[in-house]
């Protein structure tokens, strides 16, 4: 049994010196000039990234970002020795859904931050009468306001059983789950504990899956031909290479990241381009103050190393439990068209009890971010359907 310690009210306030401390770094950031004309060619477009980091030394406002975060109530506590923060925003309907937000990589907390007040409070937001949602956002243990982890064992499996005792903590015996990338794993995971009977039902953007039986890749739709081919390419090109260097070797590129804000976020933004807009224009669909924003949380809470050793102790949990057993809560599932993968339906039904999908016509990995509308509708569809 996980012990925890009392919820407490939070809020972020970064200190000066260490917003003082970056900007500095920033200014004394040790470049090479690449060479002229190749963009984007052998990674992380240099010009850009320059002048990316001038405007993170000289323009971009981090306090304008944590006055909006702290617009919304925040608690903290402490389970089985790791302390975990979380926005806790309860909704002023007596119909509320109590909801657990769990965001992905490479982004942090600020996934949700567009997505918090419509779905605690459709009625002040435009909506009047849509589902309403008690919602708690934490940020992951070892991921940004979590601070980092110190100790081996924070699997998915440890970091989902702490999940359910901050909700337990809250007051919350039963809820939905709501989450991509890691918080899709993580909820996913859960589902699949022996905490099992605290979910209700789940909303996930990038559902796990199980290989195709034979032929069935055929017989798959135009889209769902073109995801797998997509994810092919993303291998191929090295645009995934994040999952193998951190199941292996994570502290050997982490140590460069925590120490020089310029490397931090030229991985950053490499993987948010790749995640989105592929071999576009990055902010298309992120702006560069989103960009920023995300990479002050990890550069301020030193937490890239503990945030990429969570794919070392994934690693070792899936080859520890053999084949996962089915997820029998209803699942409904939003694709967004842009996320770097994108399983067949097929193949998601193979492990999770399927009852709703859908398409959206936009966004990418980072889809409640990107276009928080319409996660924030597809999240409203999709409760009600597994059983609000």
């Amino acid at each position: 049994m996980m012990r925890t310690t009392g919820v407490q009210p939070s809020r972020i306030a970064i200190d000066d010196d260490t917003l003082d401390d970056l900007r500095h770094r920033l200014l004394r950031t040790r470049w090479f000039d690449g060479i002229p004309g190749t963009g984007w060619e052998y990674g992380t477009d240099i010009g850009y990234l320059r002048d990316l980091c001038s405007y993170w030394a000289d323009g971009f406002d981090w306090r304008a970002v944590e006055d909006r975060f702290n617009t919304f109530e925040q608690v903290e506590t402490v389970v089985d020795g790791q302390r975990i923060h979380a926005f806790h925003v309860r909704s002023p309907r007596d119909d509320a859904t109590p909801l657990l937000l769990v965001h992905g990589w490479p982004g942090s907390v600020i996934e949700f931050i567009d997505c918090m007040g419509p779905l605690s409070d459709p009625d002040a937001h435009g909506a009047p009468g849509a589902p309403a949602f008690h919602v708690v956002c934490p940020s992951i243990p070892g991921y940004g306001f979590s601070g980092p982890t110190h100790e081996r064992g924070w699997s998915g499996r440890r970091i989902s059983a702490a999940l359910d005792e901050l909700m337990s903590a809250l007051g919350y015996d039963t809820y939905a789950g709501a989450g991509g990338d890691w918080g899709a794993n993580i909820l996913t995971d859960l589902a699949r504990s022996d905490r099992s009977g605290s979910l209700t039902s789940l909303h996930l953007t990038m559902p796990t899956g199980l290989p195709p039986a034979a032929g069935e890749v055929e017989n798959l739709t135009a889209f769902e031909q073109d995801s797998l081919a997509h994810w092919d390419h993303a291998l191929a090109t090295g645009r995934v290479e994040h999952v193998q260097v951190n199941a292996h070797r994570p502290h050997t590129f982490a140590l460069a990241m925590n120490d020089s804000p310029a490397g931090l976020l030229a991985w950053l933004v490499d993987m948010c381009r790749s995640f989105t807009v592929y071999e576009g224009d990055v902010e298309t669909a992120l702006t560069r103050d989103q960009l920023l924003a995300n990479a002050t949380i990890y550069w301020a809470t030193e937490t890239m190393p503990s945030a990429m050793r969570l794919y070392w102790e994934w690693a070792r949990q899936k080859a520890a439990m053999g084949d996962p057993p089915f997820v029998t809560v209803p699942v409904s599932v939003s694709i967004f068209p842009n996320d770097i993968r994108r399983w067949p339906r097929s193949w998601a039904e193979r492990c999770l009890n399927v009852v709703h999908w859908e398409v959206l016509p936009a966004g990418g990995h980072f889809g409640s971010w990107e276009q928080p509308a319409l996660f924030v509708d597809a999240v409203r569809r999709a409760i009600p359907a597994s059983g609000h």
